[in-house]
Protein backbone atom coordinates (compact mmCIF):
# COMPACT_ATOMS: atom_id res chain seq x y z
CA UNK A 1 0.00 0.00 0.00
CA UNK A 2 1.63 3.67 -0.80
CA UNK A 3 0.71 5.98 1.67
CA UNK A 4 1.05 10.00 1.67
CA UNK A 5 1.32 12.38 5.09
CA UNK A 6 -0.36 15.34 5.88
CA UNK A 7 0.91 17.67 8.81
CA UNK A 8 -1.60 20.58 9.36
CA UNK A 9 -0.01 22.72 11.83
CA UNK A 10 -3.00 24.91 14.10
CA UNK A 11 -3.33 27.60 16.53
CA UNK A 12 -2.43 25.24 19.20
CA UNK A 13 -1.09 22.12 17.79
CA UNK A 14 0.10 19.91 14.86
CA UNK A 15 -1.43 17.05 13.68
CA UNK A 16 -0.01 14.46 11.32
CA UNK A 17 -1.74 11.99 9.58
CA UNK A 18 -1.49 8.89 7.05
CA UNK A 19 -3.54 8.51 4.24
CA UNK A 20 -4.22 5.72 1.93
CA UNK A 21 -3.43 7.15 -1.61
CA UNK A 22 -5.84 4.72 -3.36
CA UNK A 23 -9.30 5.97 -1.40
CA UNK A 24 -7.81 8.52 0.96
CA UNK A 25 -8.34 5.94 3.88
CA UNK A 26 -6.67 7.50 7.37
CA UNK A 27 -4.79 4.85 8.83
CA UNK A 28 -3.74 7.26 11.77
CA UNK A 29 -3.40 10.34 13.28
CA UNK A 30 -1.44 11.98 16.20
CA UNK A 31 -1.37 15.28 17.73
CA UNK A 32 1.37 17.15 19.55
CA UNK A 33 0.43 20.21 21.67
CA UNK A 34 2.77 23.04 21.11
CA UNK A 35 4.53 23.93 24.42
CA UNK A 36 4.59 27.34 24.22
CA UNK A 37 0.84 27.22 22.63
CA UNK A 38 0.19 31.30 21.87
CA UNK A 39 2.67 33.60 23.20
CA UNK A 40 0.29 36.63 23.97
CA UNK A 41 1.58 38.23 27.88
CA UNK A 42 5.15 37.51 27.69
CA UNK A 43 7.92 36.33 25.58
CA UNK A 44 9.05 32.60 26.79
CA UNK A 45 11.55 34.12 29.23
CA UNK A 46 8.27 35.05 31.46
CA UNK A 47 9.59 38.57 31.71
CA UNK A 48 9.39 40.73 28.33
CA UNK A 49 5.78 41.86 28.20
CA UNK A 50 3.94 41.99 25.24
CA UNK A 51 1.24 44.41 24.62
CA UNK A 52 -2.77 44.69 23.52
CA UNK A 53 -3.58 42.50 20.39
CA UNK A 54 -0.12 40.41 20.47
CA UNK A 55 0.27 36.91 19.55
CA UNK A 56 3.49 35.31 18.80
CA UNK A 57 4.57 31.66 18.07
CA UNK A 58 7.74 29.85 18.30
CA UNK A 59 9.23 28.11 15.40
CA UNK A 60 10.79 25.33 17.30
CA UNK A 61 7.27 24.39 18.79
CA UNK A 62 6.48 23.55 15.27
CA UNK A 63 9.75 21.22 14.30
CA UNK A 64 8.63 19.47 17.65
CA UNK A 65 5.28 18.09 15.25
CA UNK A 66 7.64 16.67 12.65
CA UNK A 67 9.85 15.47 15.41
CA UNK A 68 6.85 13.94 17.59
CA UNK A 69 3.50 13.71 15.51
CA UNK A 70 4.77 12.50 12.59
CA UNK A 71 6.60 9.33 13.73
CA UNK A 72 4.31 8.69 16.24
CA UNK A 73 1.31 8.39 13.00
CA UNK A 74 3.77 6.37 11.28
CA UNK A 75 3.73 3.78 13.96
CA UNK A 76 -0.01 3.45 15.02
CA UNK A 77 -0.42 3.09 10.89
CA UNK A 78 2.06 0.54 10.74
CA UNK A 79 3.46 1.22 7.56
CA UNK A 80 7.26 1.51 6.52
CA UNK A 81 9.09 4.66 5.55
CA UNK A 82 9.46 2.69 2.35
CA UNK A 83 5.45 2.69 1.98
CA UNK A 84 5.28 6.96 2.09
CA UNK A 85 5.31 8.86 -0.92
CA UNK A 86 4.83 12.33 -0.21
CA UNK A 87 4.66 14.14 2.39
CA UNK A 88 2.33 17.64 2.60
CA UNK A 89 1.84 20.73 5.09
CA UNK A 90 -0.70 23.24 6.17
CA UNK A 91 -0.45 26.30 8.10
CA UNK A 92 -2.56 28.87 9.54
CA UNK A 93 -2.45 32.35 7.48
CA UNK A 94 -1.03 34.83 8.00
CA UNK A 95 1.19 33.29 10.44
CA UNK A 96 4.46 34.98 9.17
CA UNK A 97 8.73 35.31 10.52
CA UNK A 98 11.64 37.15 9.77
CA UNK A 99 14.57 34.98 9.22
CA UNK A 100 18.12 35.20 7.57
CA UNK A 101 19.07 34.33 3.93
CA UNK A 102 19.25 30.67 5.25
CA UNK A 103 16.00 30.73 6.87
CA UNK A 104 17.26 30.76 10.65
CA UNK A 105 14.38 32.86 12.73
CA UNK A 106 16.06 35.51 14.34
CA UNK A 107 14.29 34.59 17.35
CA UNK A 108 16.78 31.49 17.50
CA UNK A 109 19.66 34.31 16.93
CA UNK A 110 21.99 34.79 19.42
CA UNK A 111 20.70 38.14 21.81
CA UNK A 112 17.55 38.82 19.84
CA UNK A 113 15.68 36.03 21.78
CA UNK A 114 14.20 39.33 24.00
CA UNK A 115 13.23 41.32 21.37
CA UNK A 116 9.14 40.07 19.89
CA UNK A 117 9.55 41.25 16.58
CA UNK A 118 11.74 38.79 16.05
CA UNK A 119 9.04 36.09 16.86
CA UNK A 120 6.76 34.08 13.96
CA UNK A 121 3.93 36.67 14.40
CA UNK A 122 0.50 34.65 14.47
CA UNK A 123 -2.52 34.80 12.25
CA UNK A 124 -4.61 36.53 15.07
CA UNK A 125 -1.84 39.12 15.89
CA UNK A 126 -3.91 42.23 15.69
CA UNK A 127 -1.76 44.96 17.03
CA UNK A 128 -0.63 45.66 13.51
CA UNK A 129 -4.03 47.18 13.18
CA UNK A 130 -2.68 50.98 12.85
CA UNK A 131 -0.52 50.39 10.42
CA UNK A 132 -3.57 48.49 8.27
CA UNK A 133 -5.69 51.67 8.74
CA UNK A 134 -2.69 53.71 6.78
CA UNK A 135 -1.96 51.04 4.32
CA UNK A 136 -5.73 50.69 2.99
CA UNK A 137 -6.13 54.97 3.62
CA UNK A 138 -3.21 55.79 1.51
CA UNK A 139 -4.12 52.83 -0.91
CA UNK A 140 -7.25 54.45 -1.27
CA UNK A 141 -6.25 58.16 -1.39
CA UNK A 142 -3.28 57.06 -4.62
CA UNK A 143 -6.33 55.11 -6.35
CA UNK A 144 -3.65 51.29 -6.09
CA UNK A 145 -5.52 48.80 -7.79
CA UNK A 146 -5.12 46.06 -5.71
CA UNK A 147 -7.64 47.02 -3.15
CA UNK A 148 -10.25 46.04 -5.02
CA UNK A 149 -9.20 42.37 -4.97
CA UNK A 150 -9.13 42.01 -1.42
CA UNK A 151 -12.62 43.55 -0.96
CA UNK A 152 -11.65 47.27 -0.85
CA UNK A 153 -9.26 46.53 2.42
CA UNK A 154 -6.38 44.50 3.54
CA UNK A 155 -6.45 42.99 7.40
CA UNK A 156 -4.66 43.41 9.98
CA UNK A 157 -3.46 40.06 10.12
CA UNK A 158 -1.56 40.05 6.66
CA UNK A 159 1.97 39.86 5.44
CA UNK A 160 2.71 44.01 4.84
CA UNK A 161 0.79 45.63 7.80
CA UNK A 162 2.96 42.98 10.24
CA UNK A 163 6.13 44.18 8.39
CA UNK A 164 5.42 47.98 8.57
CA UNK A 165 5.19 47.25 12.28
CA UNK A 166 7.82 45.34 12.35
CA UNK A 167 10.08 48.56 10.71
CA UNK A 168 7.99 50.98 12.61
CA UNK A 169 8.43 49.27 16.26
CA UNK A 170 11.86 47.94 15.85
CA UNK A 171 14.27 49.26 12.72
CA UNK A 172 17.22 47.76 13.59
CA UNK A 173 15.65 44.40 13.68
CA UNK A 174 13.37 45.40 9.96
CA UNK A 175 17.09 46.04 8.63
CA UNK A 176 18.93 42.16 10.05
CA UNK A 177 15.16 40.65 8.67
CA UNK A 178 16.87 39.40 5.32
CA UNK A 179 13.23 36.87 4.54
CA UNK A 180 9.92 37.81 5.33
CA UNK A 181 7.95 34.57 5.04
CA UNK A 182 5.04 32.72 5.79
CA UNK A 183 4.90 29.78 8.01
CA UNK A 184 3.66 27.76 5.04
CA UNK A 185 6.52 28.03 3.45
CA UNK A 186 8.87 28.05 6.16
CA UNK A 187 8.09 24.62 7.47
CA UNK A 188 8.26 23.64 3.64
CA UNK A 189 12.05 25.08 3.30
CA UNK A 190 12.64 23.09 7.10
CA UNK A 191 11.62 19.96 4.96
CA UNK A 192 13.59 21.17 1.77
CA UNK A 193 16.20 22.47 2.48
CA UNK A 194 15.23 25.20 -0.09
CA UNK A 195 13.05 28.18 -0.11
CA UNK A 196 10.14 28.18 -1.74
CA UNK A 197 6.91 30.23 -2.41
CA UNK A 198 3.66 28.93 -2.51
CA UNK A 199 0.88 30.81 -5.17
CA UNK A 200 -1.98 30.53 -2.23
CA UNK A 201 -0.13 32.90 0.38
CA UNK A 202 1.43 34.98 -1.71
CA UNK A 203 -2.04 35.79 -3.69
CA UNK A 204 -4.09 36.11 -0.07
CA UNK A 205 -1.78 37.42 2.76
CA UNK A 206 1.15 38.91 0.34
CA UNK A 207 -0.90 41.10 -2.07
CA UNK A 208 0.85 39.60 -5.18
CA UNK A 209 -1.82 39.56 -7.91
CA UNK A 210 -1.51 39.12 -11.78
CA UNK A 211 2.13 38.34 -10.62
CA UNK A 212 3.03 41.38 -9.10
CA UNK A 213 2.98 42.84 -5.58
CA UNK A 214 2.13 46.44 -4.98
CA UNK A 215 5.02 49.30 -6.50
CA UNK A 216 7.80 50.23 -4.54
CA UNK A 217 6.42 53.99 -4.91
CA UNK A 218 3.40 53.14 -2.90
CA UNK A 219 5.59 51.81 -0.50
CA UNK A 220 7.98 54.40 0.03
CA UNK A 221 4.91 56.99 0.61
CA UNK A 222 3.86 54.65 3.25
CA UNK A 223 7.55 54.85 5.00
CA UNK A 224 10.50 55.43 2.96
CA UNK A 225 12.41 52.48 4.81
CA UNK A 226 10.00 50.76 3.26
CA UNK A 227 9.96 50.77 -0.28
CA UNK A 228 12.88 47.45 0.04
CA UNK A 229 10.21 45.28 2.04
CA UNK A 230 8.74 43.41 -1.28
CA UNK A 231 12.77 42.03 -1.75
CA UNK A 232 12.47 40.30 1.30
CA UNK A 233 9.11 38.07 -0.11
CA UNK A 234 10.40 38.16 -3.45
CA UNK A 235 11.14 34.60 -4.83
CA UNK A 236 9.53 32.92 -7.86
CA UNK A 237 5.77 31.62 -7.28
CA UNK A 238 5.25 27.36 -7.44
CA UNK A 239 1.67 26.23 -8.10
CA UNK A 240 -1.03 24.11 -5.43
CA UNK A 241 0.05 20.67 -6.16
CA UNK A 242 3.64 21.53 -7.03
CA UNK A 243 6.75 19.46 -5.34
CA UNK A 244 8.66 21.63 -3.84
CA UNK A 245 11.67 19.49 -3.46
CA UNK A 246 12.26 16.63 -1.53
CA UNK A 247 13.19 15.69 2.07
CA UNK A 248 16.56 16.54 3.15
CA UNK A 249 18.45 14.22 5.64
CA UNK A 250 18.03 16.41 8.35
CA UNK A 251 14.09 16.04 7.72
CA UNK A 252 14.37 12.19 6.94
CA UNK A 253 15.69 12.01 10.77
CA UNK A 254 13.20 14.18 12.15
CA UNK A 255 10.23 12.42 10.44
CA UNK A 256 11.22 8.73 10.01
CA UNK A 257 10.58 9.61 6.09
CA UNK A 258 12.97 8.44 3.64
CA UNK A 259 15.22 11.08 2.16
CA UNK A 260 14.48 12.11 -1.08
CA UNK A 261 10.38 11.89 -0.29
CA UNK A 262 8.52 14.73 -2.70
CA UNK A 263 7.51 17.47 -0.25
CA UNK A 264 4.03 19.21 -1.69
CA UNK A 265 4.02 22.75 -2.03
CA UNK A 266 2.93 24.86 1.17
CA UNK A 267 -0.74 25.78 1.24
CA UNK A 268 -3.17 27.44 3.77
CA UNK A 269 -5.07 24.97 5.98
CA UNK A 270 -8.29 26.16 5.40
CA UNK A 271 -7.98 26.49 1.28
CA UNK A 272 -6.33 22.82 1.64
CA UNK A 273 -9.42 21.86 2.96
CA UNK A 274 -11.03 22.19 0.13
CA UNK A 275 -9.68 19.28 -1.65
CA UNK A 276 -10.49 16.83 1.60
CA UNK A 277 -14.13 18.23 1.85
CA UNK A 278 -14.75 16.99 -2.43
CA UNK A 279 -15.34 21.31 -2.45
CA UNK A 280 -13.39 22.43 -5.29
CA UNK A 281 -16.34 22.82 -7.85
CA UNK A 282 -17.67 26.79 -8.67
CA UNK A 283 -20.34 27.90 -6.23
CA UNK A 284 -19.67 25.39 -3.51
CA UNK A 285 -19.09 27.29 -0.39
CA UNK A 286 -16.15 25.62 2.55
CA UNK A 287 -16.38 26.84 6.05
CA UNK A 288 -13.65 25.82 8.17
CA UNK A 289 -14.88 26.12 11.74
CA UNK A 290 -12.63 26.14 14.79
CA UNK A 291 -11.17 29.15 16.84
CA UNK A 292 -11.74 31.13 13.43
CA UNK A 293 -14.18 30.46 10.21
CA UNK A 294 -12.46 31.03 7.26
CA UNK A 295 -14.78 30.87 4.34
CA UNK A 296 -13.32 29.40 0.72
CA UNK A 297 -15.57 29.84 -2.34
CA UNK A 298 -14.08 29.02 -6.07
CA UNK A 299 -15.59 30.27 -9.09
CA UNK A 300 -15.54 31.03 -12.67
CA UNK A 301 -16.20 34.50 -12.23
CA UNK A 302 -14.15 37.44 -11.18
CA UNK A 303 -15.79 40.18 -9.15
CA UNK A 304 -15.16 42.55 -6.86
CA UNK A 305 -16.79 41.44 -3.24
CA UNK A 306 -16.92 44.05 -0.81
CA UNK A 307 -14.97 42.80 2.94
CA UNK A 308 -13.69 39.70 1.41
CA UNK A 309 -10.36 38.53 2.32
CA UNK A 310 -9.34 37.80 -1.43
CA UNK A 311 -9.57 36.57 -4.21
CA UNK A 312 -6.81 34.93 -6.32
CA UNK A 313 -6.49 33.04 -9.42
CA UNK A 314 -5.50 29.41 -9.14
CA UNK A 315 -5.80 30.39 -4.71
CA UNK A 316 -7.17 26.96 -4.35
CA UNK A 317 -7.21 25.06 -7.10
CA UNK A 318 -5.83 25.66 -10.59
CA UNK A 319 -8.45 26.95 -13.47
CA UNK A 320 -10.71 28.90 -11.08
CA UNK A 321 -10.58 31.91 -8.58
CA UNK A 322 -10.49 31.20 -5.24
CA UNK A 323 -12.42 33.90 -2.97
CA UNK A 324 -11.85 33.72 0.96
CA UNK A 325 -13.43 35.50 3.84
CA UNK A 326 -13.83 34.64 7.28
CA UNK A 327 -14.39 35.67 10.94
CA UNK A 328 -12.16 36.28 13.37
CA UNK A 329 -13.87 34.33 16.32
CA UNK A 330 -15.71 31.24 16.58
CA UNK A 331 -15.21 28.88 18.77
CA UNK A 332 -12.65 31.23 20.62
CA UNK A 333 -16.37 33.15 21.18
CA UNK A 334 -17.73 29.99 22.56
CA UNK A 335 -14.94 29.02 24.90
CA UNK A 336 -14.51 33.20 26.07
CA UNK A 337 -18.81 32.68 27.12
CA UNK A 338 -17.84 29.48 28.78
CA UNK A 339 -15.59 30.91 31.36
CA UNK A 340 -17.39 34.41 31.52
CA UNK A 341 -20.79 32.83 32.00
CA UNK A 342 -21.11 29.35 33.27
CA UNK A 343 -21.68 30.12 36.82
CA UNK A 344 -20.45 27.67 39.62
CA UNK A 345 -23.37 25.55 39.68
CA UNK A 346 -23.50 25.14 35.87
CA UNK A 347 -19.88 23.62 36.57
CA UNK A 348 -20.98 21.66 39.14
CA UNK A 349 -24.06 19.82 37.06
CA UNK A 350 -21.80 19.53 34.26
CA UNK A 351 -18.94 17.37 35.73
CA UNK A 352 -22.01 15.36 37.52
CA UNK A 353 -23.71 14.92 34.50
CA UNK A 354 -20.14 13.92 33.21
CA UNK A 355 -20.45 16.53 30.54
CA UNK A 356 -18.43 19.30 29.36
CA UNK A 357 -19.56 22.89 30.11
CA UNK A 358 -20.07 23.17 26.39
CA UNK A 359 -21.98 20.40 25.89
CA UNK A 360 -24.41 21.43 29.03
CA UNK A 361 -25.08 24.97 27.95
CA UNK A 362 -25.77 23.76 24.25
CA UNK A 363 -28.51 21.10 25.54
CA UNK A 364 -29.99 23.99 27.73
CA UNK A 365 -30.02 26.44 25.05
CA UNK A 366 -31.36 23.79 22.46
CA UNK A 367 -34.30 23.87 24.69
CA UNK A 368 -35.49 27.41 23.79
CA UNK A 369 -37.58 28.80 20.72
CA UNK A 370 -35.70 31.05 18.23
CA UNK A 371 -35.53 34.04 19.85
CA UNK A 372 -36.80 33.11 23.54
CA UNK A 373 -33.99 34.49 25.35
CA UNK A 374 -34.38 37.90 24.03
CA UNK A 375 -31.45 38.40 22.81
CA UNK A 376 -29.10 39.72 19.63
CA UNK A 377 -25.01 39.72 19.73
CA UNK A 378 -22.41 40.52 17.62
CA UNK A 379 -19.95 37.89 17.01
CA UNK A 380 -16.79 40.91 17.05
CA UNK A 381 -14.66 39.65 20.32
CA UNK A 382 -11.85 38.95 17.99
CA UNK A 383 -13.06 41.77 15.64
CA UNK A 384 -14.64 41.63 12.35
CA UNK A 385 -12.34 40.00 9.37
CA UNK A 386 -15.42 40.33 6.89
CA UNK A 387 -17.38 41.90 5.70
CA UNK A 388 -15.90 44.90 7.82
CA UNK A 389 -12.65 44.23 7.89
CA UNK A 390 -11.99 46.29 11.68
CA UNK A 391 -10.46 44.62 14.20
CA UNK A 392 -10.70 46.89 16.25
CA UNK A 393 -14.22 46.25 16.47
CA UNK A 394 -15.67 44.24 19.64
CA UNK A 395 -18.28 42.08 21.00
CA UNK A 396 -21.99 42.65 21.85
CA UNK A 397 -25.07 41.36 23.68
CA UNK A 398 -28.12 43.75 23.66
CA UNK A 399 -30.89 42.84 25.92
CA UNK A 400 -29.83 41.65 29.03
CA UNK A 401 -32.37 41.69 31.96
CA UNK A 402 -31.91 39.78 35.55
CA UNK A 403 -33.67 36.97 33.89
CA UNK A 404 -31.13 36.46 31.69
CA UNK A 405 -29.16 32.58 32.38
CA UNK A 406 -25.99 31.75 30.60
CA UNK A 407 -27.47 29.18 28.16
CA UNK A 408 -29.41 32.44 26.79
CA UNK A 409 -25.64 34.47 26.20
CA UNK A 410 -24.51 31.20 24.97
CA UNK A 411 -27.44 30.85 22.69
CA UNK A 412 -27.48 33.93 21.64
CA UNK A 413 -23.65 34.11 20.57
CA UNK A 414 -23.52 30.39 18.74
CA UNK A 415 -26.38 32.71 16.26
CA UNK A 416 -24.45 35.44 16.16
CA UNK A 417 -21.84 33.41 13.97
CA UNK A 418 -24.08 32.28 12.07
CA UNK A 419 -25.45 35.63 11.20
CA UNK A 420 -21.86 36.63 10.38
CA UNK A 421 -21.68 33.51 8.00
CA UNK A 422 -24.84 34.40 6.06
CA UNK A 423 -23.57 38.09 6.06
CA UNK A 424 -20.63 37.12 3.94
CA UNK A 425 -22.31 34.62 2.02
CA UNK A 426 -25.44 37.54 1.17
CA UNK A 427 -22.33 39.49 0.08
CA UNK A 428 -20.79 37.10 -2.36
CA UNK A 429 -24.01 36.70 -3.83
CA UNK A 430 -25.19 40.15 -4.05
CA UNK A 431 -22.29 40.90 -5.89
CA UNK A 432 -22.89 38.11 -8.40
CA UNK A 433 -20.97 35.46 -7.48
CA UNK A 434 -23.46 32.49 -6.73
CA UNK A 435 -23.09 30.02 -3.55
CA UNK A 436 -25.03 27.00 -4.29
CA UNK A 437 -24.03 24.43 -1.38
CA UNK A 438 -22.61 24.76 1.89
CA UNK A 439 -20.05 22.25 3.46
CA UNK A 440 -18.80 23.07 7.38
CA UNK A 441 -15.37 21.17 8.11
CA UNK A 442 -13.67 21.85 11.54
CA UNK A 443 -14.10 20.78 15.13
CA UNK A 444 -17.08 23.12 16.08
CA UNK A 445 -19.53 20.59 12.90
CA UNK A 446 -19.54 18.03 16.14
CA UNK A 447 -21.92 20.37 17.89
CA UNK A 448 -25.03 19.05 15.73
CA UNK A 449 -27.40 21.86 17.68
CA UNK A 450 -24.77 24.65 16.33
CA UNK A 451 -24.91 23.33 12.78
CA UNK A 452 -29.19 23.31 12.58
CA UNK A 453 -28.63 26.91 13.93
CA UNK A 454 -26.37 27.28 10.65
CA UNK A 455 -29.09 25.66 8.65
CA UNK A 456 -32.08 27.52 9.56
CA UNK A 457 -30.08 31.09 9.62
CA UNK A 458 -29.07 30.23 6.21
CA UNK A 459 -32.20 28.27 4.25
CA UNK A 460 -30.34 25.90 3.05
CA UNK A 461 -28.77 22.56 3.54
CA UNK A 462 -25.27 22.07 5.42
CA UNK A 463 -22.87 19.14 4.57
CA UNK A 464 -20.24 18.09 6.38
CA UNK A 465 -16.70 16.91 6.08
CA UNK A 466 -16.18 12.80 5.94
CA UNK A 467 -13.21 13.32 8.07
CA UNK A 468 -12.18 14.94 11.49
CA UNK A 469 -8.72 15.94 10.31
CA UNK A 470 -9.35 17.64 7.22
CA UNK A 471 -6.28 20.30 6.37
CA UNK A 472 -4.04 17.43 6.98
CA UNK A 473 -6.26 14.98 4.79
CA UNK A 474 -5.99 18.10 2.32
CA UNK A 475 -2.33 18.44 2.73
CA UNK A 476 -2.09 13.98 2.08
CA UNK A 477 -4.26 14.81 -1.36
CA UNK A 478 -1.56 17.17 -2.06
CA UNK A 479 1.25 15.18 -1.64
CA UNK A 480 -0.33 12.58 -3.84
CA UNK A 481 -0.46 15.14 -6.86
CA UNK A 482 3.12 16.18 -6.04
CA UNK A 483 4.31 12.88 -5.81
CA UNK A 484 2.62 11.54 -9.44
CA UNK A 485 0.05 9.17 -7.49
CA UNK A 486 -2.80 10.91 -9.33
CA UNK A 487 -2.72 13.63 -11.96
CA UNK A 488 -3.71 16.93 -10.71
CA UNK A 489 -5.93 18.17 -7.06
CA UNK A 490 -9.46 17.51 -8.95
CA UNK A 491 -8.54 14.04 -9.39
CA UNK A 492 -6.89 13.45 -5.99
CA UNK A 493 -9.81 14.72 -4.27
CA UNK A 494 -12.44 12.88 -5.96
CA UNK A 495 -10.54 9.52 -4.54
CA UNK A 496 -9.52 10.74 -1.55
CA UNK A 497 -11.74 12.88 -0.36
CA UNK A 498 -14.74 12.47 2.11
CA UNK A 499 -17.95 14.54 2.35
CA UNK A 500 -21.50 14.00 4.14
CA UNK A 501 -24.08 15.54 2.17
CA UNK A 502 -27.43 17.22 3.58
CA UNK A 503 -26.59 16.04 6.79
CA UNK A 504 -28.03 19.51 8.36
CA UNK A 505 -31.57 20.63 6.35
CA UNK A 506 -33.69 23.65 7.46
CA UNK A 507 -36.51 24.29 9.32
CA UNK A 508 -38.85 26.63 7.69
CA UNK A 509 -40.89 28.00 11.16
CA UNK A 510 -37.59 28.57 12.62
CA UNK A 511 -35.63 29.77 9.19
CA UNK A 512 -38.53 32.22 9.47
CA UNK A 513 -38.14 33.45 13.39
CA UNK A 514 -34.37 33.61 12.84
CA UNK A 515 -34.96 35.94 9.48
CA UNK A 516 -36.89 38.40 11.87
CA UNK A 517 -33.92 38.17 14.76
CA UNK A 518 -30.69 38.14 11.57
CA UNK A 519 -32.70 41.95 11.14
CA UNK A 520 -32.02 42.98 14.11
CA UNK A 521 -28.58 42.01 13.64
CA UNK A 522 -28.00 43.51 10.67
CA UNK A 523 -29.39 46.61 12.27
CA UNK A 524 -26.66 46.56 15.06
CA UNK A 525 -24.17 45.26 12.45
CA UNK A 526 -24.41 48.35 10.23
CA UNK A 527 -24.35 51.28 13.18
CA UNK A 528 -21.91 49.93 15.78
CA UNK A 529 -19.28 48.43 11.74
CA UNK A 530 -20.44 50.95 9.23
CA UNK A 531 -19.90 54.74 10.94
CA UNK A 532 -23.30 54.97 13.28
CA UNK A 533 -21.14 54.80 16.72
CA UNK A 534 -17.48 54.90 16.66
CA UNK A 535 -18.18 53.93 20.10
CA UNK A 536 -15.95 50.41 20.01
CA UNK A 537 -12.83 52.16 18.81
CA UNK A 538 -13.02 54.74 21.84
CA UNK A 539 -13.54 52.05 24.80
CA UNK A 540 -10.66 50.10 22.67
CA UNK A 541 -8.53 53.19 22.63
CA UNK A 542 -9.47 54.12 26.23
CA UNK A 543 -8.17 50.59 27.07
CA UNK A 544 -5.12 50.32 25.40
CA UNK A 545 -4.34 53.45 27.03
CA UNK A 546 -4.49 52.74 30.32
CA UNK A 547 -2.65 49.13 29.59
CA UNK A 548 0.21 50.86 28.52
CA UNK A 549 0.35 53.38 31.42
CA UNK A 550 0.31 50.18 33.70
CA UNK A 551 2.88 49.07 32.57
CA UNK A 552 5.43 52.16 32.46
Amino acid sequence: MQVTVGVDFGTLSGRAVVVSVADGTQLADAVHEYRHGVLDRTLPDGVTGLGPDWALQLPDDWRDVLRIAVPEALALAGVTADQVIGIGTDFTACTVLPTTADGTPLCELPGLAARPHAYPKLWRHHAAQPQADRINALAEELGEPWPARYGGKISSEWQYAKGLQLLEEDPELYAVTERWIEAADWIVWELTGAESRNVCTAGYKGIVQDGAPPSREYLAALHPGFADFTAKLDHPLSPLGAAAGTLTARAAAMTGINEGTPVSVGNVDAHVTNAAARALDPGHMLAIMGTSTCHILNSEVLAEVPGMCGVVDGGVVPGLWGYEAGQSGVGDIFAWAVRTVATAPYAAEAEARGLSPHQLLTEKAAAQPVGGHGLVALDWHSGNRSTLVDHHLSGLVLGLTLDTRPEDVYRALLEATAFGTRVIVEAFEQSGVPVTEFTVAGGLPKNRFLMQIYSDVLRRPVNVIGSEQGPALGSAIHAAVAAGAHPDIRTASAAMGRIDLAVHTPDPARADAYDRLFAEYRELHDHFGRGGSDSMHRLRALRDAALVEETR
